[in-house]
């Protein structure tokens, strides 16, 4: 697997991999459509921050996303693609996530998790705070959790 960063001329590619996994947590076709623009991958928010696509054999297996408002980091658009999920992506992209922003001063990640990823960033030594309300489905909670850091 090879991480790098992504480029512009990959946001329709970076979109159909967002969706599918997305999509892959059982959601049905009006939730998945109530969600795309969230989950649309543009040049503007590939310019919010560090925005990582992790590869195997020429494949886009994985995203994520590393940006700041304020005083706060976010982590963004994690993503793996279903067939490669349980095989090591996920831990890699949040490796990449917590070592990109430790070095950039973060001390921690805010993150609102889709209930369905909730036990893997808890793995990760995530904890939950609270919860935030979805940015695509009016009504939805989703949990919000910070990732503490290791100083970079």
């Amino acid at each position: 697997m090879q991480l790098r960063l992504a480029g512009q001329e990959e946001c329709a590619a970076l979109t159909d991999l967002v969706m599918r996994s997305k999509a892959s947590n059982g959601y049905d076709a009006a939730f998945m459509e109530a969600c795309r623009t969230e989950l649309t991958v543009t040049p503007e928010i590939l310019a919010r921050g560090p925005f990582a696509v992790l590869e195997a054999d020429g494949k886009l297996i994985g995203t994520a996303q590393v940006s700041r408002e304020g005083d706060v980091w976010h982590l963004q658009l994690m993503f793996v693609d279903p067939a490669c999920q349980g095989m090591g992506a996920g831990r890699r992209l949040i490796d990449w996530a917590m070592t990109e922003a430790g070095m950039q001063g973060a001390s921690e990640l805010h993150i609102e998790a889709d209930p369905n990823a909730e036990a893997f960033y808890l793995k990760a030594g995530a904890h939950r705070v609270g919860v935030a309300p979805s940015g695509s489905i009016p009504g939805r909670m989703i949990p919000l959790m910070i990732l503490p850091l290791s100083p970079g």
